[in-house]
């Protein structure tokens, strides 16, 4: 308790600008993944509070569509501020709600977050359309918004994808309805009280903290007019499926089985930075995550040595710790089932170089922990190598020819991502180019600056976030044809 009143923890459902308990008697109680001990509890909403959440949002939404870009933008602009004020304080709520390191969140979570703010407080300024002469007269064109967006978060970057999806939407004059992780609730409700503070109208921003079965009828309410979602295929393919019944706009960042592909000319260094970027930042928690690490050949064994050293290298341990490399997974289900993976990989052959067991000891045995693990003599179609496991396990796989390895990389119906690591910048781009991937890094991994279009390919996702490919998500073009010639 007393670390939950060191916080000022007063989380629920923020609705019409406040903080809202909700209307049931269903709980929803967040842990602390590093230690099991409860950070707070949430009374869930019901149906009828989160169809009149709708209706609010619906009436706010014309009034924020109907203010000037230049007068969102600034709104924006000062939530960015606030955002950055409030790091530290932010940072850690997330690390002890997300069990992830505190050496991350300041960076990863909290300042992706307000530079996406501050971007879209751009974007809201400077947004254009088209003038398009035609016979006797011209055609112009307007982006206008959609209305009410319903943005389904994940749990490993609660308030990063909480800002990645209302940014935008709030700049192109749309209002927002969130819906968190019920695993990471916490930070969506500061979020709220930011943009209020910002000066966001009451209304244009909610956050509910509600039961699978109310998120499928929201898919279907016909005042909401986007589903913007983060998480799993099958999570993907249930809101796809419940929001055709009104044919909504949809993006979906769904998840990744990406192969990061590294070539006998590669820096090493580059090489064994990006393969543990891919894999074991988050404790490898990340739908972009490379963790199909093909290897040319006659690199292979200096590879091998060379990641498993650097990876030895790492430290696990309390996410508050700033020493700490490696945190706590989400949750026990979720630890059992990347343990369950890491057994399969050994059943099936494959064989542990680094790491592999889960850490029972000392002071982090009520957490879930996992050691990094690194597995050699992996084939293509083992279970680890061909479902996306979420966890920090490596798959390193050799490869002997270019267009061998590009096959074998696109043998998926996956493609977020993908990594191309060498010194030859024709072959760069030249694979690349080849790869089925919504996002490729060339001598990089996991790099996603906001000014960037981000999402996937296949059964990866659709639609766009991040930089000018957002408002195409956000926006619907109208034209308007002026006949100037009778």
């Amino acid at each position: 308790t007393s670390m939950s009143q060191m916080l000022d923890l007063k989380t629920g459902n923020f609705i019409n600008g406040e903080l809202v308990e909700g209307d049931t008697e269903k709980l929803l109680v967040s842990i602390n993944p590093a230690t099991g001990s409860q950070l707070t509890k949430i009374k869930l909403a019901s149906l009828k509070q989160a169809n009149h959440t709708v209706e609010i949002a619906k009436k706010k939404q014309e009034k924020w569509a109907e203010l000037s870009g230049k007068e969102r933008g600034r709104i924006l602009y000062k939530t960015a501020e606030l955002i950055r004020q409030n790091r530290d304080r932010l940072a850690k709520l997330e690390t002890l709600d997300a069990g992830k390191p505190i050496s991350e969140t300041p960076e990863a979570d909290i300042d992706s977050a307000a530079d996406c703010f501050e971007y879209f407080s751009a974007i809201a300024q400077t947004m254009q359309s088209e003038h398009i002469p035609v016979d006797g007269g011209f055609a112009y064109t307007t982006h206008d918004p959609l209305g009410v967006v319903l943005a389904i978060g994940a749990w490993n970057y609660p308030f990063q994808i909480a800002s990645w999806k209302t940014a935008p939407a709030l700049a192109c004059g749309n209002s927002v309805i969130f819906k968190p992780s019920e695993l990471t609730p916490i930070t969506a409700c500061e979020l709220g009280k930011i943009l209020k503070e910002a000066g966001l109208p009451d209304g244009v921003f909610n956050v509910l903290n509600v039961e699978t079965k109310t998120v499928v009828n929201l898919c279907a309410h016909e005042d909401i007019s986007k589903v913007s979602l983060t998480g799993s295929v099958e999570t993907g393919k249930k809101v796809m499926s419940q929001s055709a019944s009104t044919l909504k706009h949809i993006t979906m960042e769904l998840g990744g089985k990406s192969p990061l592909i590294i070539f006998a000319d590669a820096d090493m260094d580059v090489a064994v930075e990006s393969a543990i970027n891919a894999n074991f930042y988050t404790q490898g928690e990340i739908c972009t995550n490379g963790t199909r690490v093909f290897v040319e050949r006659p690199i292979y064994e200096k590879f091998l040595n060379l990641i498993k050293s650097t990876t030895e290298n790492l430290k696990i341990g309390d996410p508050l710790d700033p020493e700490t490399d490696i945190g706590s997974l989400i949750s026990k289900q979720h630890m059992q089932k990347v343990m369950s993976y890491i057994k399969s990989g050994i059943d099936e052959g494959a064989k542990i170089i680094s790491g592999g067991l889960q850490i029972t000891e000392g002071n982090l045995k009520n957490g879930n922990f996992i050691q990094p693990t690194i597995f050699s003599d992996v084939k293509d179609n083992m279970k680890i190598a061909r479902e996306e496991i979420f966890g920090p396990v490596m798959c390193v796989i050799p490869f002997d020819t270019e267009s061998e390895v590009i096959e074998r990389a696109n043998n998926t119906n996956l493609g977020l991502a993908a990594g191309v690591i060498t010194s030859n910048l024709s072959k760069g781009h030249r694979v690349a180019k080849a790869l089925e991937a919504g996002i490729c890094w060339i001598n990089s991994y996991n790099l996603t600056p906001v000014n960037i279009p981000f999402g996937g390919k296949k059964m990866s996702g659709l639609g766009r976030e991040n930089g000018w490919a957002a408002v195409e998500s956000y926006t619907e073009r109208k034209t308007i044809y002026v006949a100037i010639e009778p």
